[in-house]
């Protein structure tokens, strides 16, 4: 790993709707890619929702059960709801679907603000759509082809953020999507 001259990591937080299924998954997801490149200390994954339906309860039995037949381990999550801290808080907000990126970018204070705001699937290579579905009123398999899509998605994002985090904080960038041009 190249040498890191800031020990500020890169804060990326995932959302959708009650932040018990799709935006946990992101969120273990990339925390695992970090993990797994040596770089869990320079990225920090977390999730929130648009809803306060769920605030501190735990993910979706069938998100936990889907993760873990993956190898991952979603047991710590608890939900809660995106804040106006949150786009403080964050170098990058990543929506699930349209309707999320919609009420995010509704909610920024700011150009600044809104230009943090990305959908996950704009990172995934000949992505059929932009939205990952919601599998809350499906059953096991719905679970498992969206925790699949979002794999594909968030190693499409990790790509383009690792080498970013591998150079010192001061030059990182927020990662583009494919169809953007470099964001300052």
């Amino acid at each position: 790993m190249g040498a890191v001259t800031s020990p500020d990591p890169f804060r990326v937080i995932f959302v959708c709707t009650g932040n018990i299924c799709r935006s946990p998954m992101a969120e273990v997801v990339l925390r695992a890619l970090a993990e797994r490149a040596g770089l869990g200390s320079r990225v920090v994954s977390r999730s929130a929702g648009t809803g306060d339906w769920h605030l501190g309860e735990r993910a979706d039995e069938r998100t936990l059960e889907a993760l873990s037949r993956r190898g991952y381990d979603g047991a710590s999550h608890r939900a809660r709801q995106f804040s106006a801290a949150d786009f403080t808080d964050s170098d990058l907000i990543v929506a699930l679907d349209r309707t999320h990126e919609r009420i995010l970018k509704a909610w920024a204070r700011s150009e600044d603000d809104k230009g943090k705001v990305t959908l996950l699937r704009a990172y995934e290579p000949n992505a059929s759509g932009m939205d990952v579905p919601d599998p809350y009123y499906a059953g096991e398999a719905m679970f498992d082809s969206v925790l699949a899509m979002i794999e594909t998605a968030t190693c499409g994002l990790f790509s383009q953020l690792e080498p970013a985090v591998r150079a010192p904080r001061t030059a990182l960038r927020v990662p583009r999507r494919p169809d953007q041009e470099d964001l300052p």
